[in-house]
């Protein structure tokens, strides 16, 4: 039986980079075993879930949420055994979920909404990962949360100028105007060389607008900048 996998390679970076984020910049532990295992089946769940929510072959979708999210429930069962107040941030992602499932049932997957509640999720994944290492938040979790959300909300508006809105202006000027905001609130709050994370991110945003760049170029690309900001992060949180 062929796995059911979740073609959005976009949303595996943000599965992974925020939550290895969290345990490089925190204290890996044996709780990331279980965590990590709940985290990633409860990813792969979720799109199955979706798309019987949205009433397509029900059937089939009906039977991969199954699949995935038992053996995400012992997981994360096991986690929560290890350190209960975990909970909490299933707690917080809980409304961002529910925005999820709202556009899905309305066909509606690629709203800006919805990406960034998606993103939302995902940072505070990697805020969880690194509260499950230390047992604690404090300044570190939050730069984990906002380096990611800045990074991928960015990646997003270069995408949707590159692919869907790459003939709207309104969308030039946002990507345009968000990268350079980043580079100017980090310099202005005190944070001046986690700009070089975000260097990538700000050139291939002017340069590449406008050019005739293929799809898959586009993803090999963002790939490549997000193991880039993954190393930048981990050396300098």
């Amino acid at each position: 039986m062929k796995p059911l996998i979740p073609k959005q390679h976009g949303a595996w970076a943000m599965l992974l980079i925020p939550f290895l984020v969290g345990i490089f910049a925190g204290q890996p532990s044996m709780i990331h075993i279980p965590l990590f295992g709940g985290w990633l089946l409860l990813y792969l769940g979720t799109y199955p879930l979706l798309m019987f929510l949205k009433g397509k072959r029900r059937e089939f979708y009906l039977k991969w949420t199954f699949i995935y999210m038992f053996p995400a429930l012992i997981c994360l069962v096991i986690t929560l055994i290890i350190n209960y107040k975990l909970i909490y941030f299933g707690i917080v992602m809980l409304p961002f979920f529910v925005v999820n499932v709202y556009f899905a049932k309305k066909n509606q997957e690629r709203a800006l909404l919805n990406d960034m509640s998606a993103i939302t999720s995902f940072s505070i994944g990697g805020v969880a990962s690194y509260y499950g290492g230390t047992g604690s938040i404090d300044f570190v979790a939050i730069g984990i949360l906002l380096l990611s959300m800045f990074f991928f909300i960015g990646s997003t508006f270069y995408v949707k100028t590159m692919i869907r809105e790459k003939k709207n202006n309104a969308y030039r000027w946002i990507s345009w105007g968000y990268h350079l905001g980043i580079i100017v609130i980090l310099f202005l709050s005190g944070y001046p060389w986690f700009i070089i994370a975000y260097i990538p991110s700000v050139v291939r945003a002017f340069y590449f607008y406008g050019k005739n760049v293929s799809v898959l170029k586009v993803g090999i690309w963002e790939i490549i900048n997000a193991v880039y900001f993954f190393l930048v992060v981990v050396v300098l949180i």
